[in-house]
């Protein structure tokens, strides 16, 4: 499991007591982690003094009987009365207890990890404690918008489902302005496996409605596209009017009858990607028809020089930018262990240690180590039920959306909102930093499913 802190030491507003007493801090706002990562509880002792020959004891307070989480004493962990639901989860950095860093990793939480603990820290001299509240969310499934008919006006009836949620999320429609919509009727229930939530809604307009699922730190996004002539369609032919819905539905696992890429859709198109030769690192090989990438594994001496090219990540840029509407591409990263993809500004840097995220201008997903992530800062760990073998990079220039979809499980993988774009966006496709011994090349791809 990787190791995900979402928290690092919060002590803000906790002040240090006078007279240079010592005084265990822990975190002022609750901390979150999701089911199945790792996450850091925060302890220490301010000022800071070392606790390497004190006592620690982790316990939770919320239990009917307190519960022993994690007990340190004399030099070593001893961690015979810990409760069994913690058996071989909890650990201290030994390194970090002469800094007075008694924080916790938990690994691998789970749902009935939540709940208040305290830290509590006694040397031969003087004893204190501190508490932290921890609260454990559980992302749900991508939300599906289902096309539910007309009503006797020609409104058309959608309705967007979710399930698996911890705690209970919010459902909200939005439409292409991003102005909240009333929803109709909304149910939730309650089980094993969480929280589902069902909500419903009927629209006269065309455009794009978004329907959204989040909790405190996270969202799911799934949209549908409408246009005026499904409206039109309604008043001639119920049988064509339904054909025009199917033809509109583009984003998230949607229920319709077939699969139906971004181009369907009124007012977008598939961007015919040609990867720019002179931007590529010289490690990098282009096909000629620019199409394919790979590592040719060693490095070219480049004579005449016409373009700034990547000199530490694998990069390449498409030769064409675009500055407005909506755009699509899609690249077949089947067989390959290391790459990322998406659109970056044409104006950022290539030399040196490229940070890419969406603060230099990259919005880029990548696979490392069999892990996919959002390169963001920090970067975001994507759950997904499988390595992608294709994947759709989707931009809304004008509202400032970067979405990457895995084709083949038809399933959001990521989606990079309120962003703003003030230049020509390019087509970034990489093999990593450095070097890719993987020879499996990244494919543009011309045919849509």
């Amino acid at each position: 499991m990787k190791f995900f802190c979402l928290s690092l030491l919060i002590i803000s507003g906790i002040a240090d007591s006078g007279s240079g007493q010592n005084k265990v801090v822990g975190s002022v706002d609750p901390v979150f982690a999701v089911a199945g990562d790792d996450v850091i509880l925060p302890c220490s002792v301010k000022p800071n003094i070392s606790v390497v020959d004190m006592r620690v004891e982790w316990s939770r307070l919320d239990q009917k009987d307190s519960q022993l989480v994690h007990l340190y004493e004399d030099h070593e962990d001893r961690n015979t009365e810990q409760s069994q639901s913690y058996r071989r989860r909890t650990k201290l950095n030994q390194q970090e207890l002469p800094k007075g860093n008694a924080s916790l990793k938990l690994s691998s939480v789970k749902i009935s990890d939540e709940g208040r603990y305290k830290c509590f820290i006694q040397s031969k001299f003087w004893y204190d404690d501190a508490t932290v509240d921890f609260k454990v969310e559980v992302l749900g499934s991508t939300p599906v918008i289902t096309v539910d008919g007309f009503d006797h006006s020609g409104g058309l009836r959608l309705q967007c489902e979710s399930e698996g949620w911890y705690p209970e999320p919010d459902l909200e429609w939005l439409d292409s302005e991003g102005v909240s919509l009333n929803s109709e009727t909304t149910e939730t229930h309650r089980n094993t496996d969480g929280f589902s939530v069902r909500h419903t809604i009927t629209v006269h307009q065309s455009g794009k409605i978004h329907c959204s699922v989040k909790l405190k730190h996270y969202i799911l996004e799934t949209m549908i596209i409408t246009t005026s002539n499904i409206y039109n369609f309604w008043k001639t032919s119920v049988s064509l009017f339904l054909t025009a819905v199917v033809l509109s539905v583009t984003f998230g696992r949607l229920i319709v009858v077939y699969k139906n890429r971004v181009s369907a859709v009124q007012g977008q198109h598939s961007l015919n990607v040609i990867l720019d030769a002179d931007t590529a690192h010289p490690r990098l090989i282009v096909s000629d028809d620019g199409k394919q990438v790979w590592d040719g594994k060693t490095r070219l001496e480049l004579m005449n020089v016409k373009k700034e090219r990547f000199n530490d990540y694998l990069g390449v840029l498409g030769k064409d930018g675009f500055s407005s509407g909506c755009f699509c591409f899609e690249v077949q990263v089947k067989g390959q262990t290391e790459w990322d993809l998406g659109v970056t500004r044409g104006s950022v840097s290539r030399k040196g240690l490229t940070v890419v995220s969406p603060m230099i201008g990259y919005w880029v997903v990548s696979l490392r180590d069999g892990t996919c992530w959002a390169r963001k800062s920090p970067q975001i760990s994507l759950p997904l039920s499988g390595k992608p073998e294709r994947v759709c990079v989707f931009v809304d220039y004008e509202k400032g959306i970067v979405s990457f979809y895995d084709v083949k499980a038809i399933t959001l993988m990521y989606s990079y909102t309120n962003q703003s774009f003030n230049e020509k966006l390019y087509p970034f496709v990489s093999l990593g930093y450095l070097s890719n011994e993987n020879s499996t090349p990244l494919i543009i791809c011309d045919e849509y499913y």
